[in-house]
């Protein structure tokens, strides 16, 4: 009762517990000590859990510069082959080019040849023969070209008489066309070419003579007639036909 009589008449106070102050700093420092070490610890768990399920981040970066040298040393590789390639395509279209300007060089000697050794056998055959015509055509021939239409001719006129004048005068072609059916004759040159010189002939012994002609597209020549005018005639001194079908 005393001790119950002595609370309530008395000042009532709390328990008070005494504690060491820290600064406020050293608190802080504390504080991103821990959160420094948490830090490290998620990294060092994140990085180690990378590394036991296969991915190593170094491993990872050296592969990639790796693959980026390998890369870049490729597309050099690639570069050098596509100019060797190029080269080679321009060498190789040369070579063609130049092969073809042979093929057709020999062709046209091996032609010539043959032209001349013709030419030859005539001249020995008129000579063993003594033939004394004034004028004739020999080797008359008419063959189709490399375009569709177009034919090629070639003659040979001789002048083998005791006169020793040049004979001048022109030719003259007659060509039988055949299309659809239908039959038609084409004179080579017309009365209005304008390259009526070409036809023009002029020689004392031989002359050669080679040209072309165009047929409609869709004709063929049936036959082709060469004439042979002196200047200063009006009729043909010479004819000679030849058949192409």
């Amino acid at each position: 009762m005393i001790k119950t009589l002595r609370t309530r008449s008395g000042i009532a106070t709390r328990r008070v517990a005494v504690r060491t102050q820290v600064a406020w700093y050293w608190r802080w420092l504390a504080i991103i000590a821990v959160i420094t070490m948490v830090i490290a610890l998620a990294w060092w768990m994140y990085d180690n859990g990378r590394k036991f399920a296969g991915f190593d981040s170094d491993q990872a970066a050296h592969e990639m510069a790796r693959q980026a040298e390998l890369n870049a040393r490729l597309q050099t590789e690639n570069a050098a082959l596509r100019q060797e390639v190029a080269a080679s395509e321009r060498q190789l279209q040369i070579e063609r080019s130049t092969y073809g300007d042979l093929a057709k060089q020999v062709k046209d000697l091996s032609d010539e040849n043959t032209s001349l050794k013709e030419d030859l056998a005539f001249f020995q055959s008129l000579l063993s023969t003594g033939s004394r015509e004034a004028v004739s055509i020999y080797r008359f021939n008419v063959e189709p070209d490399s375009l569709p239409g177009e034919y090629r001719y070639r003659l040979l006129l001789l002048q083998m008489g005791p006169r020793q004048k040049e004979f001048q005068g022109k030719l003259q072609f007659i060509v039988d066309v055949l299309q659809n059916g239908q039959k038609s004759v084409m004179t080579i040159p017309e009365q209005n070419d304008s390259d009526l010189k070409a036809y023009n002939v002029n020689f004392k012994y031989y002359q050669r003579v080679e040209g072309s002609f165009r047929v409609e597209p869709g004709a063929v020549a049936t036959s082709v007639q060469v004439r042979v005018f002196e200047n200063g005639t009006g009729d043909a001194k010479l004819t000679q036909t030849v058949n192409l079908s």
